[in-house]
This record gives C-alpha cells, structure tokens and sequence, in this order.
C-alpha cells in the first residue's frame, strides 16, 4: 500500500519560520515569569533579574534561598512554576502553529 502526501510548500515555510522564533519568544516570556514568580518584599529581588545572552540570571546574594521556597510568598520558588508554565506556553503555540 502506497500513501502519498501533498505539502504546500508555503504554508510550511510560513509555519516553519514562526517556530524559529520560539526560542527567543520563550526567553523573554520565561524572563517575565521569573519576575513574577519571585516574592516581593521591597522589590529588589525582582529588579535583579535580567537577560544575559541566553540565559536568565538572578543577580543577588538570596536567589537560591528564594528559589529553594524560603518566601511564603512563593513555596515552590520562581523555577519550578516558570518551567512548568513555559511547557504549557510552548505546546499551546506549537499547536497554534
């Protein structure tokens, strides 16, 4: 049994080319959710966390106490919940797609 597919070329390159924005649509979104994921007391952790390349650094002293659940605020910490809401962003995209 044979089976031939019929792909339109366009349709597939216009697809194709948004999923190669999605690492840096991805970076920026995890860099929002890191802000908002981390607990506030006077801000200065939030105001700390910034892009460098292509990774999303938390400058200051705490950030692995933060992280780590130290804050009622935020039990889970600021990775865990930006992972888990940046998986369900990327399929919802992909699907979108």
């Amino acid at each position: 049994m044979r089976v031939s597919v019929t792909v339109n070329d366009k349709l597939f390159k216009r697809r194709m080319k948004k999923l190669s924005a999605l690492p840096a649509h991805l970076l920026d979104e995890a860099l929002t959710l890191v802000k908002e994921y981390t607990p506030v007391q006077s801000g200065y952790a939030r105001s700390q966390v910034v892009k460098q390349g292509d990774s999303i650094v938390a400058d200051y002293p705490y950030a692995a106490r933060l992280d780590q659940g130290y804050s009622k605020q935020a039990p889970e910490g600021f990775t865990k919940p930006t992972i888990e809401q940046l998986q369900k962003d990327t399929n919802k995209y992909i699907r979108k797609v």
